[in-house]
């Protein structure tokens, strides 16, 4: 048994014993509690936005309409089912953690940090991913050549910490309204697309040529599904592009004002409204002029999907409409990085100066900055191994690793909620979800198969293995040096308390 100055008891169990640590420990790591509903709303679709805006349109290439359709329907109930089962877990240990603290309670400390690690290597990625897209948008608003685009992505960083440096509760009113914007502008183009739509002739105008490869058909009039099943199976990671990263709401749970109440609701609200705008911006998109064919191939759909309704005249204006949601999910993709190293550094899993907040505004700025710098060097090594000849090649290697993390996030967090049912029957559980454990089954075979048929894409492969690497990296970091390191944060005296303690300042059971 270890003890600690301020009276925290705790047994090393599973292999890892905790640091004894004083009142300004905490002191100097705290949160300011300021979001309410509407805010933890816009965060939740800000945070994934960007997934309607670019990225999703490849699923076209790989299943046709139909198949990106039923991908695009599989992952959404997939969400629905994973959000409710967080939801109730977040409301039970409303702690800043997140995933890492559900599975620290269910799994022991391996569990916990598998899945935090999961979840850093999905949430430092996903906005440099955001922030890769959003600078060939920058590019074409500023006629800036393509080598260019490292400087757009040092800029945006510097933007994101400039503004975090004023406080979060700024950068969270920030994120808000430009989240309201983008999806404004989503809606306005469904609007607009309205009189160009003819859903045989182009959202059916993909076909399968003599060597298995996609053809378009003039006239349209093609198959709903002409890869059949197996395009379904294809397109399944481009429909998760579509919704990722809602799940990183948690995180916020210790700025929430009221967590147990606000943070399920919340989550349901924004996989709702996130289906919604993926199932407008698919149809919409495949169903005017240039079609399903040409989206499938695109960079830029969304602004594509403008240029065909206005012309190349407003290109530069509607481009820097577009930038909306793509910084949109950027800054809340941003800040989720800084949570989840801010709440592992804080439990001494990573280095725990990470954790230190600022004394003013009690903002994370270090843990954001630690993130930032990580994601900056992933994104140039990439573009020097080969992006900045292939752009495209930079894009799919970065959507796959994001997702290959969320996934098995996904699948690990899962299991922790099947835990928790099991060893703690008897906890507060404010929201349960409705689905209970046949909801958490089925998101892990969703998972599974979603992996599996990734693995038939070779750029997938090495993707993986860049994962993997991480991975490795990260567990044999924690399993040499800092699993002996480990201090009582919130989440940590929670699960080794049994739940008795562990409730964070300002949240009462």
């Amino acid at each position: 048994m270890t003890t600690d100055t301020i009276g925290r008891t705790a047994s090393a169990s599973g292999g890892v014993t905790y640091q004894t640590v004083d009142d300004s420990y905490f002191e100097q790591r705290q949160l300011k509690r300021h979001a309410g509903l509407f805010t933890l709303w816009m965060m939740g679709v800000g945070a994934v936005v960007a997934g309607e805006y670019s990225g999703w349109n490849i699923g076209l290439s790989q299943g046709g309409f139909g198949g990106m359709l039923a991908a695009t329907v599989i992952i959404g109930g997939m969400y629905v089912l994973l959000c409710s089962s967080i939801g109730e877990m977040s409301a039970a240990l409303p702690h800043t953690g997140g995933a890492y603290s559900f599975s620290r309670t269910a799994l022991g400390p391996w569990g916990g940090f598998t899945t935090g690690l999961a979840e850093n290597i999905e949430f430092v990625l996903a906005p440099g991913a955001n922030m890769f897209f959003m600078s060939s948008y920058l590019a074409a608003i500023f006629g800036t050549p393509a080598e260019f685009l490292p400087v757009w992505w040092v800029v945006g960083y510097a933007v994101m910490l400039g503004l975090s440096m004023r406080g979060l509760e700024l950068s969270m009113r920030v994120v808000t309204w430009i989240t309201v914007a983008a999806i404004l502008v989503l809606v306005f183009f469904y609007v607009v697309a309205i009189p160009h739509v003819d859903f045989v002739k182009y959202a059916l105008n993909i076909g399968v040529g003599a060597d298995g490869a996609a053809v378009k058909l003039d006239d349209g009039g093609g198959s709903w599904l002409p890869f059949g099943f197996t395009g379904v199976m294809l397109a399944l990671p481009f429909g998760v592009y579509m919704f990722l990263a809602v799940e990183q709401l948690p995180l916020t749970a210790e700025e929430a004002k009221n967590p147990t109440r606000d943070m399920p609701r919340a989550l349901i609200l924004s996989i709702v409204t996130l289906i919604a705008l993926a199932l407008g911006v698919l149809f919409f998109s495949a169903a005017i002029p240039n079609g399903s064919f040409a989206m499938g191939q695109s960079g830029e759909p969304l602004l594509d999907g403008f240029r065909t309704i206005f012309g190349d005249s407003w290109a530069k204006l509607l481009a820097s409409v577009a930038v909306l949601g793509l910084a949109a999910s950027f800054f809340a993709g941003s800040f989720a990085s800084g949570r989840n190293i801010y709440s592992l550094s804080r439990a001494g899993y990573l280095p725990t100066a990470l954790s230190v907040t600022n004394a003013r505004t009690q903002t994370p700025n270090i843990a954001l900055a630690a993130g930032s710098g990580f994601a900056l060097a992933v994104l140039l090594v990439v573009w020097f191994l080969g992006g900045k000849d292939n752009v495209a090649f930079m894009g799919g290697f970065l959507v796959s690793m994001i997702v290959f993390a969320g996934m098995v996030s996904y699948i690990l967090q899962s299991i922790a909620y099947l835990r928790l049912k099991a060893l703690y029957p008897n906890i507060a559980r404010p929201f349960v979800s409705p689905f209970g454990r046949a909801g958490a089954v089925i998101v892990i075979a969703v998972c599974v198969l979603t992996l599996a048929y990734q693995f038939f894409d070779p750029l997938y492969r090495w993707a993986a293995v860049a994962a993997a690497a991480w991975y490795l990296t990260g567990l044999a970091y924690f399993a040499f040096y800092r699993r002996h390191r480990l201090v009582l944060s919130p989440e940590e005296e929670f699960a080794v308390s049994g739940g008795e303690r562990g409730r964070p300042v300002g949240e009462t059971a």
